[in-house]
């Protein structure tokens, strides 16, 4: 089964600041597939169809857009994912197509320097951590209650130590 990470680099100042985004993407990518496959967390992962995940590297005014246009938040934000399983559509999609489409990532480049330089996490710790954030999202994980979050966070935390990055809500 070949799960896909299509990436698209809207940013380029994305090649300057991370130039090894492409292979740190495509390992998050797995470990969080695997880990999700081996915690038997969402069904669809064991159908035997491979996945498919887009991943835009954009930037502040991208993301401000996106925000503002599809979540009313008018300012930028660090990670958004627009998850497929969440469309009313998805399961009949899951029954009928080849290839289960999960949905898209995009990462504002500005934000995330931000945020790394004032919690003192290196870009690539920070990345790690948003991008996995993101994919469990079109896995259908949340935070919308303190269950959820914990839940959420708990499997972040696991991906990342995998990745040997430290847990990134320890104070």
């Amino acid at each position: 089964m070949n799960n896909t990470l299509n990436l698209i680099v809207d940013e380029l100042l994305w090649q300057k600041a991370f130039p090894k985004v492409a292979e740190t993407a495509q390992t998050v990518f797995d470990r969080t597939l695997a880990f999700a496959a081996a915690k038997g967390k969402p069904f669809f992962l064991n159908l035997g169809k491979p996945l498919n995940i887009n991943l835009s590297l954009g930037n502040d005014a991208e993301v401000h857009r996106l925000n503002r246009d599809f979540r009313n938040m008018d300012k930028p934000t660090n990670v958004l994912s627009f998850a497929a399983v969440d469309d009313e559509d998805f399961e009949n999609a899951l029954k009928q197509d080849n290839i289960i489409e999960l949905g898209d990532i995009i990462i504002a480049l500005e934000t995330m320097q931000r945020e790394a330089n004032e919690t003192g996490i290196s870009l690539h710790d920070h990345f790690c951590h948003l991008l996995a954030h993101g994919i469990l999202h079109l896995l259908g994980f949340d935070h919308q209650t303190d269950e959820e979050a914990e839940e959420m966070e708990s499997c972040e935390i696991a991906i990342l130590r995998q990745l040997n990055i430290n847990n990134p809500y320890e104070e």
